[in-house]
């Protein structure tokens, strides 16, 4: 249970104080209001949400962008103070992150909002006047912490744990006597960010359980009546949540609520994370909720600086709706767990550009003056792998809920809507499927039918004509957009990847790695983030030093020169440590494989070796880690150098054949002209044979 209460205004007006000027904050819908309203979204309500639950955003770039410029705008595109139009929308909840100390010597930011104490007070100050609880986020970190990065701030580097337990403690609570002393309403203090692997530098169970629970000692005598959060990521790796949970109570540690981070993206299915959620709140007697999540509007780039989402998620469409939708379906998903179930929050739905692409150059001096950006230059000298070499501006923007003009987007008002439901004109949200893959020298095949989602829910199958110049066009080893139009009249775009020939089973582990062989310790085929193709990889971390191989031997291959690659991802490695890939037929090549650090993926290839007349070749990936190392390995290719030769016909593929079809080869299109009910062809013949013996005996015939 919570420790106090915790507040919220419900439907009462607020009135918020911003540079002395008394700003009203229209009321939270009421949630007993009958039926749905209408709105430009569509947003089902969630049934039984408590009047309390968090419905947050996370704004702590929000005085670097005002500093740098920016304007936020209410509807009608006035100007208008971020938290009364945040109030107004039926946000509940910020949260703010906190950074011991963010500055060089000189006093330059290292950017990410420069969020200090002082700043992060500010920014609790003016949430609180207009009428929002406060999360405060604290890193224990002078620039960002993540799974990847837990770098003690400057002034602790030079302690061992005991000293970086009391240091912990000495400086929450010095952090939150100011939050207390500025009249700041903080409902939660969140020790530690996406703490998977270690706090400020500390990495082992029972020493960071000691970083915890010096940070919860002092949320207890300085706030008594606010939550404890812990902070992690991953929900969905097999029972890593559980794992955490479990060692947090074996070590004793005060806490209130179990926090997730919750990205669509590389996070897993909703009812995973209700799951895995549920399983802490029941087994613990802990609240649980989502303390970040967000989805892209739209793949525009708004600043001039590289995005971090820049390419289409099935999950929902990239769009407005897509956002809203996201949204209610992530706080349906904590609500699902009952009353443990205690919030959800967006994470920076306000960072917006500081001026166009066109004026990079004036947005960079902003970014570096104000700290507006991700990060500054002055940033390398505490991040010089990172932030060092790719300092810039917002990654975010295109994830924003405001436009880049700084108007609010309708997706804004979902806070508002999980309460009431909201409805829209009937209107298209996304088409499937958005990719085909295909061999390089197979015949084009593309779909002859798209499934047509709509923001009422419902889906429909319409037939598509594809563009025959688009199609012609696709060819060599690379990816294709091919326009097409259904028979509504709707416009689509397939995005068609061609592969060179893999001869390996399983090569991305999607059937679950039956074809592989994993020895060793440390090491499993898992559904992950860090995946480099589609959904699964071979996910690698232990305590202790370890070591595993990951190996497959291929038979009945053509002779002839072969080589391979594999995709890595990962940190926290030694000098000491091993990591090779091999292969070995008449003879044997071997590469390095690399742990570049979180996501940052490395694509590993071998010289040639001659495959002789026994067609046999076996692929090796060897791992010899030290504790605490991770990673994943992933999308292996064994190739044959210069294979070219088509091969007819390739129902291998993840396409069916079925009215509409195209296949293209040479000069000639054809198409299927009966459907096959998923089921594979098999009659088909190669579209070499002149038109007449095809369509005598199988679904092809000439289009043109």
């Amino acid at each position: 249970m919570r420790p106090g209460p915790h507040r919220h205004l419900g439907a009462i007006t607020a009135v918020a104080v911003v540079g002395g000027a008394m700003l009203a904050v229209p009321a939270v819908a009421d949630d007993a209001q009958d039926g749905p309203v209408e709105a430009g979204i569509t947003v089902p309500k969630v049934d039984g949400l408590a009047e309390d639950f968090d419905l947050g955003v996370d704004v702590s770039s929000v005085l670097s962008l005002e500093e740098s410029g920016v304007v936020f705008r209410d509807a009608d595109g006035e100007p208008a103070d971020l938290f009364a139009v945040l109030a107004g929308a039926g946000v509940t909840d910020v949260r703010v992150r906190v950074w011991n100390d963010p500055w060089d010597a000189d006093g330059n930011g290292y950017g990410g909002g420069n969020t200090d104490v002082p700043r992060a007070v500010e920014i609790g100050q003016r949430a609180t006047a207009a009428g929002l609880g406060v999360l405060v986020d604290l890193h224990y970190s002078d620039f960002w912490a993540d799974p990847a990065k837990q770098q003690a701030p400057k002034a602790w580097q030079g302690l061992g744990v005991d000293g970086k337990v009391a240091a912990l403690g000495e400086f929450t609570t010095a952090a939150l006597t100011e939050f207390r002393d500025a009249g700041v309403d903080v409902e939660t203090v969140q020790i530690g960010n996406e703490t998977n692997n270690g706090v400020a530098g500390v990495s082992a169970w029972a020493d960071r359980a000691r970083m915890f629970s010096a940070g919860s000692a002092a949320v207890r005598e300085v706030l008594p009546g606010a939550r404890v959060a812990l902070h992690f990521t991953n929900p969905e790796s097999a029972g890593r949540y559980a794992g955490y949970a479990e060692q947090l109570e074996t070590h004793g540690v005060d806490y209130d609520v179990f926090a997730s981070s919750y990205y669509p993206y590389w996070h897993g299915s909703l009812d995973n994370l209700t799951a895995v959620l549920d399983d802490v709140a029941s087994t613990y007697g802990k609240d649980v909720m989502v303390a970040e999540t967000s989805w892209a509007y739209t793949l525009e780039d708004g600043d001039g600086h590289t995005n971090t989402i820049e390419t289409t998620y099935p999950q929902y469409p990239t769009s407005v709706q897509g956002q809203a939708s996201q949204v209610r379906d992530v706080v349906a998903a904590v609500a699902a767990v009952g009353a443990a179930g205690t919030g959800v929050y967006y994470w920076e739905p306000a960072w917006l550009p500081v001026g166009p692409p066109e004026d990079r150059v004036a947005n960079q001096q902003l970014w570096e003056e104000h700290g507006s950006g991700w990060a500054t230059s002055h940033a390398g000298e505490y991040d010089p792998e990172d932030a060092g070499q790719w300092y810039g501006g917002s990654s975010w923007e295109n994830q924003a809920m405001f436009g880049f003009d700084g108007r609010p987007l309708e997706s804004l008002d979902v806070f508002r809507h999980v309460r009431t439901g909201a409805v829209a004109p009937r209107d298209v949200t996304g088409v499937t499927p958005a990719e085909v893959r295909l061999v390089a020298g197979d015949p084009v095949v593309l779909p002859g039918t798209v499934e047509v989602a709509y923001n009422d829910g419902s889906v429909e199958s319409q037939g598509v004509t594809w563009d025959a110049d688009d199609v012609a066009a696709v060819g060599e080893v690379g990816t294709y957009a091919v326009a097409g139009v259904t028979g509504t009249g709707l416009e689509v775009t397939l995005t068609v990847v061609v592969q060179v020939r893999n001869h390996l089973a399983d090569p991305s582990f999607e059937d679950g790695g039956a074809a592989w062989e994993i020895s060793g310790t440390g090491a499993a085929v898992e559904e992950t983030a860090d995946a480099a193709d589609l959904d699964r990889a071979v996910k690698f971390w232990a305590e202790q030093d370890y070591a595993f191989t990951v190996s497959q031997t291929v038979t009945g291959l053509e002779p002839g020169e072969y080589r391979v690659s594999a995709t890595t991802q990962g940190g926290d490695g030694a000098g000491t440590d091993v990591r090779r890939l091999r292969l070995a037929a008449d003879g044997v090549a071997e590469a390095p494989l690399a742990l570049a650090g979180w996501q940052a993926w490395d694509t590993t290839t071998t010289g040639t070796v001659t495959v002789g007349a026994d067609g046999t070749a076996t692929v090796t990936a060897s791992f010899e880690l030290a504790a605490g190392a991770w990673g994943t390995i992933d999308a292996f290719v064994l190739e044959r150098v210069g294979e070219t030769a088509p091969s007819y016909p390739a129902w291998d593929r993840t396409v069916r054949y079925s009215r509409g079809d195209v296949v293209v080869h040479g000069d000639v299109t054809y198409a299927a002209v009966r459907p096959n009910r998923g089921k594979e062809p098999g009659t088909a013949r190669s579209p070499r044979q002149p038109a007449h013996a095809a369509a005598a005996s199988s679904p092809w015939v000439v289009v043109d």
